[in-house]
């Protein structure tokens, strides 16, 4: 676990707030389960002690292992995207510090995410158990082909840049469900949003350039290249 960070939770509660007005409202997040998530979630949790001071500013930072949380706005928008109402079940692919699980928990009823470095993904179960969220199971493993045994989803989340989209995390999706992903497209990551059709088929929507770190595993780049 990081260590204990001593400033006062209301200083870090007007922090979030300023966020969500402003960062998230502010720049055409509308969905206002996602901005209610956003604004209870406690993001100064999840990021190492030296961070914390910046968590809720709009920015990815460092978690160890070479990985990173999120900005603010990309959770916001990649939740956004999936367009929960509350009963649905969820996968994301990449635990990382836990922060978008937390968000997906706030607005769906079961959250199923999986970590590739099981490290990473004991330290957000062990951070996110005391905050309450029971709506949310942890698993490792190669998260590029979704966790089948719990398929099918309603929605996917994929916070890794992959070479294509991974069919077999569309094989998992529900009709009319959501798979947001980053994608490579060239040099660079395009956010796509891949909705199940009702005969099996799917249709693409690519929105913006992004940038994350690469999805490894069978459907991802290989251990050391991307």
């Amino acid at each position: 676990m990081w260590p204990a960070f001593d400033a006062p939770e209301q200083q870090f509660d007007e922090h979030r707030r300023r966020m969500v007005r402003e960062q998230l409202r502010g720049h055409g997040i509308a969905d206002e389960r996602v901005l209610a998530a956003m604004a209870r979630v406690p993001r100064h949790r999840l990021v190492p002690d030296e961070w914390r001071s910046r968590a809720y500013d709009n920015r990815p930072l460092p978690i160890g292992e070479n990985q990173t949380i999120s900005q603010p706005y990309m959770v916001a928008i990649m939740t956004q995207l999936l367009r929960l109402q509350g009963h649905e079940r969820v996968l994301e692919i990449g635990t990382g510090s836990g922060y978008q699980a937390a968000v997906l928990a706030e607005l769906a009823a079961e959250v199923f995410t999986i970590e590739r470095l099981p490290e990473l993904g004991q330290r957000a179960a062990q951070t996110l158990s005391p905050l309450g969220y029971g709506n949310i199971r942890f698993g490792a493993g190669d998260g590029s082909v979704g966790w089948p045994e719990h398929a099918p989803y309603h929605g996917i989340v994929v916070t890794a840049g992959a070479p294509a989209i991974p069919a077999r995390l569309v094989e998992q999706l529900l009709p009319h469900g959501h798979l947001v992903v980053p994608v490579t497209d060239g040099r660079f990551q395009v956010l796509h949003q891949i909705t199940r059709d009702p005969d099996g088929g799917f249709h693409t929507n690519r929105l913006f350039p992004c940038a994350f770190v690469p999805l490894i595993g069978e459907q991802g780049y290989p251990p050391g290249g991307n």
